[in-house]
């Protein structure tokens, strides 16, 4: 039985074009910081549930780059910005450092990386 109403759906990545942003790692990545801060003033148990919070957070930041990193990018963007590779793992790294520290200078860190994978991002999606 073939169905009528089901359509084939060409795309390079996972999913059509359009529905990738870096957003999101930004997003769990300032909650990071915002963790990070407000942690001395928490009580032991929040303390206890800060850490998880930031240890999940910090996975998603992960999850969303290599997302990013992998189902988006295409071999032409990485001939214009032949350092690509090397920003996203730098940035899977920092987020992978931020989970275990409590200093707010790398959370500060990996938000500077994602914005810079998100200006090569926002110019390809131009281009």
């Amino acid at each position: 039985m073939k169905l009528s109403f089901i359509k084939p759906v060409y795309a390079h990545c996972d999913l059509p074009c359009g529905v990738y942003d870096p957003s999101q790692a930004k997003i769990e990545a300032q909650s990071l910081k915002a963790i990070i801060e407000k942690y001395s003033d928490f009580d032991d148990h929040n303390k206890t549930r800060a850490i998880i919070i930031k240890e999940e957070r910090a996975e998603l930041v992960k999850h969303h780059l290599m997302v990013l990193w992998a189902d988006y990018f295409k071999p032409e963007h990485l001939e214009k910005y032949p350092d690509l590779h090397q920003k996203f793992w730098l940035a899977i790294k920092q987020a992978s450092n931020v989970k275990h520290s409590l200093d707010v200078k790398e959370a500060d860190k990996l938000l500077e990386q994602i914005d810079d994978i998100a200006k090569i991002f926002w110019a390809t999606k131009k281009g």
